[in-house]
This record gives C-alpha cells, sequence and structure tokens, in this order.
C-alpha cells in the first residue's frame, strides 16, 4: 500500500483538533542550520525527535513538500505533523529561532543614553524629517506594531506627557502597558507615523486621521492612525486590523441557540430593517459582516457604504464614506439604492437623513443592515423617533434589534474553580442566581497573566411582533417596551452574560463590567 503524500498526511492533521499553545513553551532549538525567516516563510517549526520520528508543527495544509523533505534530510527521520493555530507559532518560531534578534524593550534600552526631552516646536522640520527616518526610530516603530500583534492588540495608545511617551495595547478591550520609548525620541516617533500614515508633520495643532497599509512578517495589517493635540504634545491612537486574522462566522460569535435561529431567520427576510447596537467596540461590525455572509449566496445584490470599511467582503462592492469631499452616509445610500440592491449594509445611522433613506430602502424592498448606538435593545426604537422617523414608519420596517457586549473569555490552561467574591456577591445576587460555584483563570504565560485570553459576545435580541409594533406606534418609552419584550421572553444582556459564567466561558467580574443591568 502506498504511503500517504504530505499534503494528505498535513491534512489528516488538520482533521484533528489544534493542538494548545501550552505544548510549544517547552520546545527548544532543534538546530544552528535554520532561520526565523525561513521557518516562517515555510510554515513549520521543528518541534522535537521523538523515537525515531520529527515532530514538526505546522498552521496550514498546503505546507511546502520540499521544506518538509530538506527537514527529513537534515535531522535522518521522518517527518510527523502537528497541527498548532498560526499566530502561536509565529511567536515560538521567533522566540526560538531568533533569540538574538531585539525586542522593543531591548531596543529602547539601548537608545535611553540621552537625558534631555525635546518638544516638537523646539525641533526644525527638516530636523525632524530627518529624525523620523533615522534606522533607530524606523526599528523601534515597527518593533512596537509587531509585539502588539503578536499581543493581539486592537488598538495602540501613545500618549504625550511632560516625561515622553506612556505607549499601551488594548488587548481583549482592557489596555495594558507596553515598553515606552526614551523622552528624546517622543517627537520623531510621532512623526514617523505622521510620514507612515501620509499625514502633515508640521501640523501638531489640528487633529489628523490617515492609514498604513504595510506587510508585517508576511501578514498584511491596515493601521488606521488618529492624532490628536494635547497639552503636552500629541496623542496617536493606532487601530490595526489585521487582515490575516479572518473574519468570525455567525457560529462563533458566543450567541445561544435561540438567539442564534431567530437572528438567522429575520436576516433572511427580503426586506425590513435589522439594528445591531452597542457601544463603541463591541463587535456590531464584525456581526454585521458574520451576517452578510451567512446570508450571501451569490444569488443577489449586497452593496455597503461603512465609514471606514474596515473589512474587505468579497463579492460585495463597498463604498467608503469620505466626508472631506462630500461622499456622506446618506450621499451614498442615496446612489446605493439606484445600483438595484437586495442587501444593503449601512455602517451607522447617525443622522436624520440617513435613518429617513434607511427606512424608505426598507419600504421599497430591501433588507437594511445597520448599526446604532444605543444601550440596549428596546432604545433603539426610541432613537429612531427621536431622529425625525414617524412612528408607523419604525413600527412597519424595524424587524429586529440585537444588542451587544464583548466580554472577555477565561483562559483555557489556566481556568481554574472558585467562589464568588465578597465584592461580586453585593452586587448581584448569586445566591438567588445559582452561582455559588464559577470559574476564574489563574494567570499563565498563555494569557500574559490576564486570567483571560479572546472576546465571545453576550447579545440580548428584540424581534418584533405585532403587539410591540402598536405599542411603538403608540411612542411608548423604552422601558416599558423592555418589560413587555421581557415578558415575551427576551433574555437581557445581563441574563446572557450569566449563562456564559454558569457554562464557565467567562467571569461573574467581566458580566457585571460590561452588562449589570
Amino acid at each position: 500500500m502506498a504511503e500517504p503524500t504530505v499534503r494528505e498526511s498535513v491534512r489528516e492533521s488538520v482533521r484533528e483538533s489544534v493542538r494548545p499553545a501550552a505544548e510549544l513553551l517547552d520546545v527548544d532549538r532543534l538546530t544552528t542550520m535554520l532561520t526565523a525567516d525561513w521557518l516562517e516563510h515555510a510554515g513549520v517549526l521543528p518541534l522535537r525527535l521523538e523515537s525515531g520520528s520529527l515532530e514538526v508543527g505546522v498552521w496550514r495544509d498546503d505546507v511546502d513538500a520540499l521544506a518538509l523533505d530538506d527537514l527529513r534530510v537534515m535531522f535522518g527521520a521522518p517527518v510527523v505533523l502537528c497541527l498548532y493555530a498560526e499566530q502561536e507559532l509565529r511567536s515560538a518560531i521567533r522566540r526560538i529561532y531568533a533569540q538574538d534578534a531585539v525586542t522593543a524593550e531591548g531596543l529602547i534600552a539601548g537608545l535611553s543614553g540621552e537625558a534631555r526631552t525635546l518638544r516638537d516646536e523646539e525641533i526644525p522640520l527638516d530636523d525632524l524629517l530627518h529624525l523620523a527616518n533615522e534606522a533607530p526610530v524606523v526599528r523601534l516603530v515597527n518593533l512596537l506594531l509587531i509585539e502588539a500583534l503578536d499581543a493581539r492588540a486592537s488598538d495602540v495608545h501613545l500618549e504625550g506627557y511632560h516625561d515622553g511617551l506612556r505607549v499601551r495595547y488594548r488587548v481583549d478591550g482592557v489596555l495594558q502597558d507596553a515598553p515606552s520609548p526614551p523622552p528624546h525620541l517622543t517627537a520623531a516617533i510621532i512623526s514617523r507615523l505622521k510620514i507612515m500614515a501620509e499625514l502633515d508633520i508640521a501640523e501638531r495643532r489640528l487633529p489628523q486621521d490617515g492609514r498604513i497599509r504595510l506587510r508585517l512578517q508576511n501578514r498584511q495589517v491596515d493601521v488606521r492612525v488618529s492624532t490628536v493635540p494635547t497639552l503636552r504634545g500629541e496623542s496617536v491612537v493606532l487601530r490595526l486590523l489585521d487582515k490575516e486574522r479572518g473574519r468570525v462566522t455567525l457560529t462563533e460569535l458566543g450567541m445561544a441557540p435561540d438567539t442564534f435561529e431567530a437572528f438567522s431567520e429575520v436576516i433572511t427576510r427580503p426586506n425590513g430593517i435589522v439594528l445591531c447596537t452597542g457601544p463603541t467596540g463591541s463587535g456590531k461590525t464584525t456581526t454585521l459582516y458574520a451576517a452578510v455572509e451567512q446570508i450571501r449566496t451569490g444569488k443577489e445584490k449586497i452593496l455597503t457604504v461603512e465609514d471606514p470599511v474596515e473589512y474587505e467582503l468579497p463579492g460585495v462592492p463597498q463604498v467608503p464614506v469620505n466626508e472631506k469631499i462630500g461622499v456622506t452616509f446618506a450621499g451614498a445610500l442615496r446612489a446605493l439604492l439606484r445600483q438595484d440592491p437586495d442587501v444593503i449594509l449601512v455602517g451607522e445611522i447617525r443622522d436624520p437623513e440617513t435613518a429617513q433613506i434607511a427606512t424608505q430602502a426598507a419600504l421599497t424592498g430591501h433588507l437594511v443592515l445597520s448599526t446604532l448606538h444605543t444601550n440596549d435593545a428596546p432604545s433603539a426604537l426610541t432613537r429612531l423617533l427621536d431622529l425625525q422617523i414617524a412612528a408607523y414608519l419604525v413600527a412597519s420596517t424595524v424587524d429586529a434589534v440585537l444588542a451587544q457586549r464583548l466580554v472577555r473569555q477565561i483562559c483555557p490552561q489556566c481556568k481554574t474553580e472558585t467562589k464568588p467574591t465578597d465584592n461580586e456577591a453585593r452586587r448581584m445576587d448569586v445566591v438567588g442566581l445559582g452561582l455559588t460555584r464559577v470559574w476564574k483563570g489563574a494567570g499563565c504565560e498563555e494569557c500574559r497573566f490576564t486570567g483571560y485570553r479572546g472576546r465571545t459576545g453576550v447579545h440580548e435580541l428584540l424581534v418584533m411582533d405585532n403587539e410591540l409594533r402598536i405599542e411603538v406606534q403608540k411612542r411608548r418609552g423604552s422601558e416599558e417596551l423592555r418589560a413587555m419584550a421581557i415578558a415575551k421572553g427576551m433574555r437581557t444582556l445581563q441574563d446572557d452574560g450569566l449563562r456564559k459564567v454558569r457554562e464557565g466561558t467567562t467571569t461573574l467580574e467581566e458580566v457585571i463590567r460590561v452588562a449589570r443591568a
């Protein structure tokens, strides 16, 4: 019987579950003949020689057969493939085979010799441009971005103070301190970021917005850059959009089975408005993208208007808002209605004109998916009334409202059983809710000693029925609508969060933080 090919062996490994990243912590360097660059390019990591075989970590099923053959010849042993998450394997490759490579913290330590801090206005523009393009500054900025990606950060905050820049990464929705550059490089680092984002480095008095497209370690990353002047210089926030991480599907958002079923039904209706609400950073756009992927069959015309377009949806024309040249949500939406659409995704309903056009689109046979900034699902209905939409139009066009928040998930590597703290017991009726036994993360290297790794959603879905539509036409307040929806079986954000606490997915502390009534 013929031996399986390399690709068949990889695919057989892929059928197995992804191995835990903790296994990579014990891996040592097996040879000095391999470089981190080659291993990352090939997508392989030699793990260990055991029982006459070489275990090799991979993250994809199209590994170069020649690379695996090179490893077989180099170590004189047949290759056995093991599947790991891509980011974990990349980090292990750099940790083990690029031990001499400088880290941001190490580079900062080597650049901290100069004591005097210069403010932006003290440095001539030509000198500032020269400083921003010097090799140490370029290298430091790149390292900060690379380490932010390795930490799975969504944002990088660089805040100007009298003693220099404070750098923080937002990981799983919470800010964590990162290595701060020496004070004398503050102006050069901010100028470097402005150059990369094609902003005006001479303008330090007005806010600026830009975008950086770059490739870091074979990963395509888009960086949205926002600068604002502060009392002690400028503050810069970088939003990292990792194109290689991929979008999540509707089944991966953490919805309860009944919520998933009901939401899946409303987004397949031929017309109407489906809204997703919540504060900034609660995953609303991610949910709408997942909804589009769920309903897309290739037989319908789907269009989007967004500010900005965060991720590209293959086969879906996406229109970015650009108010500087007059492309607003309302103007773009009005134009899209002449493009014969079936489904329209509107990034946000933020003014009466956009709300009016979206309502008319729903009335004329289109399905409209959009977001609103409200605290819960019933408040979205009264918010539309505040945007001057007639009550009968809100009642007849809105089919469902999904409110959501993101909670951090307990790290699976250090998950331990515990009891609610006294503070949690004071804020929640833990006995009445049956929460005498809960879980938390003790903290380990996998979660950077936070006890959490990754996030999931908690959801509150309000599906309109005839009784609710009648009450909306009577202009009932959000609290009255909320009480009626709960009586009809709506699960609140807090209730859905407590469901995840009972499952051991998140902690009571997280639910109190983001979804306490």
